[in-house]
């Protein structure tokens, strides 16, 4: 199938095709019908799945046929709400692209920066909304903006959304919507609280599921390195070292690690940036830009900050820090091998973070594969599994050579000594 054969318009399929697209990913051929048919629908899709997609292009079919027969001042007739800044300016970016040949506007707004720009796009008119929960209910407050005219409603994310404490601010958004819209509620997991929410949200809906708690792309090879949290730097800086020219996003579970880390590495002379929710907006949008660009080849960030980060070949994900939460882990290296593409994701595991490691393996059902021996394993107590730990002592030639073992992670234009492919 083709994005032809769904019965798109014209110039939404010209963008489409300008974009490079030809074949819809799954969730795009499933869903992209049931909303062209102005049903309800709620989608349980992990990021890099082509959600953006998959709700975009229908609302922007829906708006270019209204706004050939509108006259007068645009109004908002379409709403996405998503949790974080920078996941709100990509979907506004991939917004922008398929309605480049018709004559819907959009416009994003978020907290953390001053309002007026924002204010000033909205009384200029738009047909279409991009907002974070805070700033969205702050400008309802000061009479900026209503939701009265609202036919098309997303609610993006919202397992995160509710993760972040938004709960409170996604019902009032909800309690001042029209009756009758069409109603979008995508969740990479569905928890009880969401299937709660969903219910208040959706009228008479269909269900897309793409593999639910789906762990690990196919296409992205895993590995994993035992290695005491104080060598964790000095591994990552090995890693880095040895592939200067690939781009590669790490993951810290804390702002003041990801700080860290890039100080760390700058004492390495490795120029890197960290993006979390203590960072400016300016700063957070300069280091996405300047990684999206190639202009930056290292990027270090908190969960929350990475949603918004969609980088075409993105050639490995580093977990500095394994997550605490399984599902994370399924998000984070949901970061490479995006779509068709194919990646990498390499984790760091010290003695604290084994029961993470556990819970990631069973929800993913499958052991990461283990990397070989490294220079930095200087405590095999600490840093080797249980059953390694257990195995008689009688390959001292391999111990005393492992500074010689092969370590590398596959780049760009490197094959060899590669973690092994995930299998499903």
């Amino acid at each position: 199938m083709t994005f032809k054969d769904l019965g798109i318009a014209q110039p939404i399929q010209k963008a489409i095709s300008q974009q490079g697209y030809v074949n819809p990913t799954p969730i795009q051929q499933q869903a992209i019908p049931i909303l062209l048919n102005r049903k309800d629908l709620l989608g349980v899709a992990q990021t890099g799945t082509g959600k953006t997609a998959a709700f975009s292009i229908p609302i922007i079919h829906h708006l270019h046929n209204d706004t050939n027969q509108a006259k007068g001042r645009k109004k908002i007739k379409a709403l996405i709400v998503t949790p974080t800044r920078e996941l709100a300016i990509q979907i506004a970016e991939n917004f922008t692209a398929y309605s480049v040949h018709t004559s819907i506007k959009n416009t994003v707004i978020f907290g953390g920066v001053k309002q007026q720009r924002q204010v000033n796009a909205l009384r200029n008119g738009v047909d279409a909304l991009i907002a974070t929960p805070g700033r969205l209910l702050d400008l309802m407050n000061q009479g900026i903006l209503s939701l009265r005219d609202i036919e098309y409603v997303v609610l993006d994310e919202a397992d995160q959304m509710l993760d972040m404490g938004f709960i409170h601010d996604i019902k009032k958004i909800i309690a001042k919507l029209p009756t009758q819209r069409q109603s979008l509620f995508f969740s990479a997991t569905m928890p009880k609280d969401i299937v709660e929410l969903s219910k208040k949200m959706l009228g008479d809906f269909e269900r897309v599921t793409i593999k639910p708690k789906q762990a690990t792309a196919e296409k992205v090879e895993q590995g994993l390195y035992f290695v005491n949290k104080s060598n964790k730097v000095k591994l990552l800086t090995h890693l880095l070292q040895e592939k200067p020219n690939d781009s590669v996003l790490i993951f810290s579970r804390t702002k003041h690690g990801a700080n860290k880390i890039v100080k760390k590495l700058a004492q390495a002379d490795i120029k890197s940036a960290a993006i979390h929710g203590n960072k400016s907006q300016t700063a957070r949008q300069k280091a996405l830009g300047d990684f999206k660009d190639g202009n930056l080849n290292v990027l270090v960030a908190t969960d929350i900050a990475a949603r918004g980060i969609d980088v075409e070949e993105l050639s490995l994900v580093i977990n500095y820090d394994l997550p605490n939460v399984p599902e994370t882990y399924v998000h984070r290296i949901g970061r490479t091998g995006r779509a068709s593409a194919s990646g990498i994701a390499i984790s760091f595991c010290d003695v604290e973070e084994r029961p993470y490691l556990k819970d990631i393996e069973k929800l993913i059902k499958q052991e990461v594969p283990r990397m070989p021996e490294h220079p930095f394993m200087d405590d095999l107590e600490t840093t080797l599994p249980l059953k390694e730990k257990q195995q008689p002592k009688n390959n001292g030639a391999k111990h005393k050579n492992k500074q010689r073992s092969k370590h590398n992670y596959r780049g760009k234009n490197n094959r060899n000594s590669r973690p092994s492919k995930s299998k499903e």
